[in-house]
């Protein structure tokens, strides 16, 4: 393939890295990974509501990593709330899963942000055959998206095995008890699905460059190397 295209493709990965690390950055910090609506269990069951009187008991609530905020029903009227996951929730929140989820987000910043000089470098550079050249490439394209992929799922294990929601609802609520009853991701979830989608994108980009996966071996590599053996 021509030095030109290889560079337009190398320079295509860079910016789609790149974006990646600021669309990250970015979810980090907002408190759009899960929207929540709740029923207030106890008023409900005084007042035997059904049907359309249950919408007096419903709340809702949005929250990310760091902090979130809603509104809790339970039939006197709206009363919104704002809630930090550390330190207000240290003791409701499955801490260890929390912690993990924050630093693989973390990690797959910096290595979205090392994988996108490393792509302008073979763009404008002259790379070695090292940890610099394709083979550094497909190595942080993997390990980058093996981190995307492990943040949504030590997510979405905490939101629906250990019941994050719920717990959030409940807490420091001695009076109602409150059961969830709908959750869906939201904008900085999605985020990091599709930051998980780029850098498997890249690693096609990479091979469309015209260079080989690691440890893959060519037909003519491997005639080389047999022609070889014989001759000893």
């Amino acid at each position: 393939m021509p030095n030109q295209q290889k560079k337009v493709i190398f320079c295509m990965a860079g910016m789609l890295s790149f974006v990646c690390a600021l669309g990250v950055v970015t979810a980090l910090g907002t408190p759009l990974w899960i929207k929540a609506t709740f029923l207030c269990k106890t008023g409900a069951l005084l007042v035997n509501a059904s049907g359309q009187e249950l919408d007096k008991f419903m709340g809702e609530m949005q929250y990310g990593l760091f902090h979130g905020e809603g509104v809790r029903q339970c039939g006197l009227g709206a009363r919104p709330f704002r809630f930090s996951l550390f330190p207000d929730l240290l003791q409701a929140i499955p801490v260890s899963i929390h912690v993990n989820v924050i630093l693989f987000s973390t990690i797959l910043v910096v290595l979205t942000m090392v994988g996108t000089a490393f792509f302008m470098y073979n763009a404008f550079g002259k790379p070695f055959e090292t940890l610099h050249g394709p083979l550094g490439l497909y190595l942080l394209s993997f390990i980058s998206g093996s981190c995307g992929c492990l943040v949504m799922i030590l997510f979405a294990s905490e939101v629906k095995i250990h019941h994050l929601s719920e717990k959030i609802a409940n807490y420091k609520e001695g009076t109602y008890a409150y059961k969830t009853q709908s959750e869906k991701y939201t904008t900085s979830f999605w985020v990091v699905f599709i930051c998980f989608f780029v850098h498997f994108l890249n690693g096609l980009l990479i091979r469309l460059a015209g260079f080989q996966f690691p440890f893959a071996k060519s037909k003519g590599t491997e005639t080389t190397n047999v022609a070889a053996d014989l001759m000893y």
